[in-house]
This record gives C-alpha cells, sequence and structure tokens, in this order.
C-alpha cells in the first residue's frame, strides 16, 4: 500500500467585513467541512482571509500556489456582480489556464435550487501545478457547487502534476443539493 504525503489545500475567505473581524467566517469553516467528509487521504489545510482587493487576492493566490505549495486552492466569496466581487478577476490575472466548466456545472447545479444563480460568477483556472476553484460564499451553495465539481478535481491534481488525493466514494455518490 502506498502511503501518499499530504496534500496542501489553501482555504480563502474573500470578504472586506469577515477579513476586519466584523463578521463571522462561514465560507472558510464550511470548505474545511465539506472537504474533511470528501477526501479521504492526508491533507492539510492552509487558511486565510482577506477582503475584497484585487491586488490582495491575486498576492495570496500566487503565494499559496508558488510558495505554500497548495497544488488546490478553494476560494469563497467575491463571486457575485456587485463592484468588490472580484474574485474571479484575480483568479484570471494569476492562472495561465481557465477551466470554465468548473463553473458552467456550479451555476447549473445552483439554479437548480435559487433562480438568482444566474448572477454568479464562481470560476476554476490553473497556475503551475496548482488548481484554483471560486466558489459562492453562501455556505449551502459552497456545498452544492463544490460536491458538484470535486468528482473531476483529483483527476484534474494528477493532470497538473499537483499532489494525488483520495475521496471518499460513499460520500462523492451520495451527493444531493443541500439548498
Amino acid at each position: 500500500m502506498t502511503t501518499l504525503s499530504p496534500v496542501r489545500i489553501g482555504i480563502v475567505t474573500v470578504s472586506d467585513r469577515a477579513s476586519r473581524g466584523i463578521y463571522e467566517d462561514k465560507g472558510g469553516p464550511a470548505i474545511l467541512e465539506e472537504l474533511t467528509r470528501i477526501i479521504a487521504s492526508p491533507w492539510e489545510p492552509v487558511p486565510r482571509v482577506i477582503p475584497d482587493e484585487l491586488d490582495v487576492i491575486a498576492a495570496t493566490l500566487t503565494e499559496l500556489c508558488d510558495e505554500a505549495g497548495c497544488g488546490l486552492v478553494v476560494t469563497t466569496g467575491g463571486t457575485g456582480p456587485a463592484p468588490r466581487d472580484v474574485t474571479p478577476e484575480a483568479t484570471e490575472q494569476v492562472c495561465r489556464k481557465m477551466m470554465p466548466g468548473f463553473g458552467e456545472l456550479m451555476r447549473s447545479v445552483s439554479l437548480t435550487v435559487v433562480p438568482t444563480a444566474i448572477l454568479s460568477r464562481q470560476t476554476a483556472g490553473i497556475r503551475g501545478s496548482s488548481l484554483i476553484v471560486n466558489l459562492p460564499g453562501k455556505p449551502s451553495a459552497i456545498h452544492d457547487c463544490l460536491m458538484a465539481v470535486f468528482p473531476a478535481i483529483p483527476y484534474c491534481l494528477d493532470l497538473i502534476g499537483a499532489g494525488r488525493i483520495e475521496t471518499d466514494p460513499a460520500v462523492c455518490r451520495a451527493f444531493r443539493p443541500k439548498s
């Protein structure tokens, strides 16, 4: 049996209020909870809570991929149409390849729950040997979107040379939207 080295996974909450301590970060903990349920192999969370600032988001994504060695970076927040929602722009700025299928699937799943999901701009992209996935900010939407795209994530990580992760098949097969 092969022992897998722990994969580092960046968990980034993008929120002006949470970064200033005005608002409790619910997105980051929701991602951590979902990943804990989904991933069966060793992994290490690398959390960040940052403001909705394009340059800060881009720098944080770059740092997590290039310096912290995260093979997967999952963000929450900043994906709507409001003026300060710039997470997808920061992701596009730092990635060499965009993966539009992730956003398409997340919106499709979300639209079965809420008609305003069409306003969300989730996306994903590849920077070096890291996959960055942008999720919405609401915990129930985080569950729905992450569970929808996660079956493709381990294979994508293999293809780009990131660390290997194993999922709990019972959890991935049992997905039903929470919302």
